[in-house]
């Protein structure tokens, strides 16, 4: 075995499960098919509930640092300002969700402070190895590249986006439909004349549109463009600054650099499996949807957070190997409720707000969230786990790292860190929150809690 896991693609999926299981002690590679690191500003919205997840993988300050709010939206008509207004509803921090504002970091910026999160904690990324097969047995698998060579794993991670060759290699069926029958254009672009404040948006004419986003802790802004129905994105700088001639009231000549383009028609498509055998889907390839909402990146990370850890346990934790099926069970009806809400989003049928900041995602429905409770009350098992304090102690801080946290009773095992209690806002009872932040088991004392962390390989 070259290494216990093996990770194909070193986009924000596979760095997040890269750098989960490093701390973990788990042999993993990633390996990416380009060059380098992705160079484009694509999903740039980190969402409370992510913001939670790089809080607790060691990121969360250096993100901070590197991103910024998002500006309001400021509409122009033939020139002229016609009025603004913020792009989110807003939701107010509490104690249990001090972080309720998705944070604007350029996905290529974002990508290389986890890379260096990864590298900092002894974790690998071999670029240029692209990906042709992938064969299994009952012990591992195999991965052919490009170059002929192979490695061998016990385990493969498909991280490798919408197009993924793994995916494709296990014979798995991306099921979907087209969000929108319009061609849109992302680009990164440097400009002349245009303040940093807002996001500028320019309607057009049968729904099209132009919209121009500063970006946080950079000099670029990001352009998005809806075109109309038949055309053909052009992606050269000519053909960019066309469409800002023709769109808004800056001159062609305006955009002085063209750094980064895609196009892509929005499609909602999910992947009938998150799961084939010792291959799993996570991010893009296992969903594709609308940009609309700034979901992807945000559920494509909170995929890579659920599967680290149970990796981990089945790997050095003497967990059963069943523990993995939970991943598909709970990611996949997460990922289809996200499409569905990107979707509407687009669709101008949802408002960005508290529907889309995440903190209200959950598990009620695992087999791995029990109840044991006479009279339940307050919090659930699968419910996010706030944070609050308990004895001076905060519990996102209590929180962070590769353990179990048990509050309101002595540790039962090793590994799990204890606190005297829980905060009055979780209610009665004896709370296990799992190593990804949610509440796996509930009672009205630790009766019952032996057996479930048998379950789980922690006796």
């Amino acid at each position: 075995m070259v290494a216990d896991v093996l990770i194909v693609g070193a986009g924000p999926t596979g760095l997040t499960l890269g750098i989960d299981l490093a701390r973990r002690g788990v042999a993993a590679l990633v390996v990416e098919r380009a060059a380098g690191l992705f160079p484009g500003s694509r999903g740039k919205g980190v969402q409370p509930r992510t913001q939670e997840v790089f809080d607790d993988l060691g990121v969360l300050p250096a993100l901070r640092a590197a991103g910024g709010p998002y500006p309001p939206r400021l509409v122009w008509r033939d020139g002229e300002q016609a009025g603004g207004a913020p792009l989110f509803d807003p939701v107010e921090p509490t104690e249990g969700a001090p972080y309720t504002e998705p944070l604007m970091v350029p996905q290529w910026r974002t990508q290389e402070i986890l890379y260096a999160r990864l590298t900092e904690l002894g974790g690998e990324v071999a670029f240029g190895r692209e990906v042709t097969g992938l064969t299994q047995d009952a012990d591992g698998v195999d991965v052919a590249f490009a170059d002929g060579t192979t490695l061998r794993a016990r385990y493969a991670v498909a991280a490798d986006g919408g197009r993924s060759a793994v995916r494709r290699a296990v014979g798995v069926a991306l099921t979907g439909e087209p969000v929108d029958p319009a061609p849109f254009l992302v680009a990164d672009v440097r400009l002349r004349d245009l303040d940093r404040d807002h996001w500028h948006m320019f309607p057009g004419p049968d729904d099209t549109g132009l919209a121009l986003c500063p970006l946080a802790g950079t000099a670029d802004f990001q352009l998005a463009g809806r075109l109309p129905e038949g055309t053909e994105p052009d992606l050269t700088l000519d053909g960019v600054r066309k469409l800002v001639g023709a769109y808004t009231h800056l001159d062609a000549e305006d955009v002085t650099e063209l750094r980064w383009s895609s196009g892509f028609r929005p499609r909602a498509a999910l992947a009938d499996v998150f799961r084939a055998g010792r291959v799993f889907l996570a991010g893009d390839a296992a969903h594709v949807h609308s940009p609309a909402g700034g979901q992807g990146l945000n559920t494509s990370v909170q995929d890579a957070y659920n599967l680290g850890w149970k990796l981990g346990a089945v790997l050095t934790g003497g967990a059963p190997e069943t523990l993995l099926d939970s991943y598909e069970e709970e990611r996949r009806p997460n990922a289809a409720a996200m499409l569905g809400l990107t979707t509407g989003v687009h669709r101008g049928e949802v408002r960005r707000g508290k529907a889309t900041v995440q903190l209200g995602l959950g598990y009620p429905e695992s087999p791995l969230s029990v109840e044991t409770r006479t009279a339940p009350a307050g919090l659930r098992p699968g419910d996010r786990a706030p944070d609050g304090r308990v004895a001076g102690v905060r519990l996102f801080d209590a929180f962070r790292g590769p353990h179990w946290t048990l509050l309101g009773a002595p540790a039962p095992a090793e590994g799990i860190r204890a606190l005297p209690a829980a905060p009055a806002s979780y209610g009665p009872g004896v709370f296990l929150v799992r190593p990804d932040g949610y509440l796996g088991w509930t009672g009205d004392t630790t009766d019952g809690l032996p057996e479930y962390l048998t379950r789980l390989g922690r006796n």
